[in-house]
């Protein structure tokens, strides 16, 4: 975090939004048909966004417009703790904008809701400090994408922390899209709290920055509640990308699966540190955690730690990491049948990734995803 650190940065405000048209963001729209909230250089756009197609009983606003409904009130700033992370704390002092959603009880969102963070400063060294904040009450589904991308090569700082609520029966599906230039420094925070019977599953996916870190916390407090964490990281250059994680399994009969991926080129580095913490009371904790890296360089490298902190007798756990190069056995088998190296070694590597990105149920974002997998596999 050194370079951050050393880094005189300008907080954003309103004197700093520029002009971005709808031109301007038509490649990062995952789908037109999609709830839309677009912030540029962290200033929320009302002539960008589209809200429209919100169903009676959801709510999607920019959070500045919310700050005084009784839900906020009751959830904002209550999940994500200033005291344990500088970075929550630092966004916290500059709370203002960023995307709010609330399902309101027995409601399904089917439409899913796509926040997009655009970051079109013309001057080096801004701060930006979105907060999100997603509250699923009882009987609910919701699904919802943050993406954060740059139209230009400038050197800023996004710094977002998500608090996300999933009450009883609640099934949350949340994407995260990390697309920074490479200046950019990014540490994002996501706060899952789940309670009874809740179902959240995450799809992350970081591909830009000079340095960027995702770190997210779920808490499952609530009997028969289930998480699911995917994730994929793809490096070059001298890109220094981290994740972290960590799954509290608080109450019994609770289940956690992880699975992140990262593909290392160059002389970039990445960063996977997970811990699945089952509490004395979690009895019939069921936990997978797995962590899968493929170098593409000598020069890469990958720090892997996942771990197991169990406090419970009754439980089924299990963790592992790998670090490898692409296996050549598979490339000569391959070649073998009329295949150029260059394709072998590319179908690999697709493969490889595959195994993430197939997990995404929605269509459109999936292709979104493959696309954006593909193209910067190629690059």
């Amino acid at each position: 975090m050194s370079p951050i650190s050393k880094t005189f940065f300008t907080p954003a405000d309103e004197t700093h939004e520029s002009a971005v048209s709808i031109k301007d963001i038509e490649p990062f729209l995952i789908s037109k048909d999609f709830i839309r909230l677009v912030f540029v250089n962290g200033v929320f756009s009302r002539d960008l966004s589209d809200i429209s197609k919100a169903p009676d009983g959801v709510t999607v606003k920019n959070l500045k417009e919310a700050l005084a409904e009784q839900v906020v009130e009751q959830n904002l700033a209550k999940h994500a703790k200033i005291e344990e992370n500088g970075f929550v704390a630092l966004n916290t002092a500059f709370l203002q904008e960023g995307m709010y959603i609330h399902v309101a009880k027995n409601v399904i969102a089917e439409r899913p809701i796509h926040a997009l963070f655009v970051s079109n400063s013309k001057a080096n060294e801004l701060a930006v400090q979105p907060r999100n904040l997603v509250v699923a009450d009882e009987n609910t589904q919701v699904q919802f994408i943050e993406s954060y991308v740059a139209l230009t090569d400038a050197t800023y700082f996004t710094n977002p922390v998500s608090e996300i609520v999933a009450a009883e029966n609640a099934v949350v599906a949340h994407y995260k899209i990390q697309r920074e230039n490479t200046q950019a420094f990014h540490t994002g925070l996501t706060q899952i709290q789940q309670k009874r019977n809740s179902n959240y599953t995450s799809h992350n996916y970081a591909f830009g920055g000079a340095i960027a870190r995702n770190d997210i916390n779920v808490i499952l407090d609530g009997e028969g509640g289930e998480c699911t964490l995917n994730g994929l990281y793809l490096t070059s250059g001298k890109q220094l990308i981290d994740n972290h994680s960590i799954i509290e399994h608080v109450q019994p009969y609770c289940i956690s699966r992880e699975i992140y991926k990262g593909i290392l080129g160059e002389v970039s580095r990445a960063v996977f540190s997970g811990k699945i913490h089952v509490h004395p009371d979690a009895q019939k904790t069921d936990a997978i955690q797995s962590n899968q890296n493929l170098l593409l360089s000598d020069d890469a490298t990958v720090d892997t730690k996942p771990q197991l902190e169990i406090y419970a007798d009754d439980v089924k756990c299990t963790h592992g990491g790998t670090v490898g190069q692409i296996d050549q056995d598979s490339i000569f088998y391959l070649r073998a049948r009329g295949i150029s190296e260059e394709t072998a070694k590319s179908i690999m590597i697709q493969a490889f990734a595959g195994e993430v990105t197939d997990k995404i149920k929605n269509e459109a974002i999936r292709k979104y995803v493959e696309q954006l997998v593909s193209a910067r596999l190629k690059a």
